[in-house]
C-alpha cells in the first residue's frame, strides 16, 4: 500500500514541487492538500492519512495549533512539520504540541522521503541529534526557565524505568540513533529498540522525540549534555 500523505501550506507553488517529487514514488500517494490549519482539520475529517507534511506559519490557524489539534485525534496520522531556521522557535512549539519531528524546506529529495518512509514505519522522523541541536537552542524555553534547571518537572514515571532503560533515555536525548546505542552499550540493536519501546510505554509517550523533550523538561538532560554520565 502507498503512504498517503497530505500537503499543508499556503504557498501553492512549494506544495506543487512537494506533489511532484512524492508523486516519481512508487510507495507515495498525495492524498490531500490544505493552503492553512483550518482547511487541514476539515480535509481529515474525510480523508485517510498517513503522513501530514505541516508549514508552521500560515493564515486563519497555524502550524502549531494545527498539529496539536489532529494530534489529539485518536489515530492520528503522523505530523512532520516543515520550517526554516528563523522559524525553529515554531518548530520546538509544534514538537511539543505532537510532532514527530521536523525539516527544514529546503531539505534534499531524498532526505524528505526518507523521513516520510521513516515516520510511516514507525521510527523516528529525523535524525536524533538534528532534533537535540533544537532542544539545545530553545531549552530557555521549557518550563522553568530551561532544561535541567530548578523548575524542572518532575515525573513520577521515571521511577518505573530500570537503570538500564535510563541510559538508554539519556543516549536518545543526547542525539544517538539505536545502531549507536547498541555500539556504546554493547547490545544488539534489536535490543535498544525493545528498550526505547518498553520506555516509551511506561513513559506514555509516543516517540523517541518526546522522549528527547521529556528528558530535557525534567532535568535528565541540559542543554549542551546530560546531567551526569551515562554508566
Amino acid at each position: 500500500m502507498s503512504i498517503r500523505v497530505m500537503l499543508v501550506d499556503d504557498q501553492v507553488l512549494l506544495r506543487t514541487g512537494f506533489r511532484m517529487v512524492l508523486a516519481a514514488q512508487p510507495d507515495m500517494e498525495v492524498v490531500a492538500e490544505a493552503g492553512d490549519g483550518v482547511e487541514a482539520l476539515q480535509v481529515l475529517r474525510s480523508t485517510e492519512v498517513d503522513v501530514v507534511l505541516m508549514d508552521v506559519r500560515m493564515p486563519k490557524l497555524d502550524g502549531v495549533e494545527a498539529t496539536r489539534r489532529i494530534c489529539e485525534r485518536d489515530g492520528a496520522p503522523k505530523v512532520i512539520i516543515l520550517t526554516t531556521f528563523d522559524l525553529d522557535e515554531y518548530a520546538f512549539s509544534a514538537l511539543k504540541a505532537g510532532a514527530g519531528g521536523f525539516m527544514l524546506k529546503d531539505v534534499p529529495p531524498g532526505e524528505l522521503l526518507g523521513a516520510i518512509r521513516a515516520v510511516h514505519s514507525g521510527d523516528a522522523v529525523v535524525a536524533p541529534s538534528t532534533t537535540r541541536r533544537l532542544l539545545d537552542r530553545f531549552a530557555p524555553m521549557l518550563p522553568g526557565g530551561g532544561a535541567g534547571g530548578p523548575g524542572g518537572r518532575a515525573r513520577p514515571e521515571l521511577d518505573r524505568l530500570t537503570d538500564r532503560e535510563r541510559e538508554v533515555v539519556l543516549l536518545v536525548a543526547q542525539g544517538l540513533s539505536n545502531g549507536e546505542i547498541a555500539a556504546r552499550l554493547v547490545l544488539s540493536e534489536a535490543t535498544v529498540k525493545t528498550h526505547v519501546g518498553r520506555i516509551l510505554t511506561k513513559l506514555e509517550l509516543r516517540d523517541r522525540v518526546q522522549v528527547v523533550v521529556m528528558a530535557y523538561e525534567t532535568g535528565l538532560v541540559r542543554a549542551g549534555g546530560p546531567t551526569g554520565p551515562a554508566r
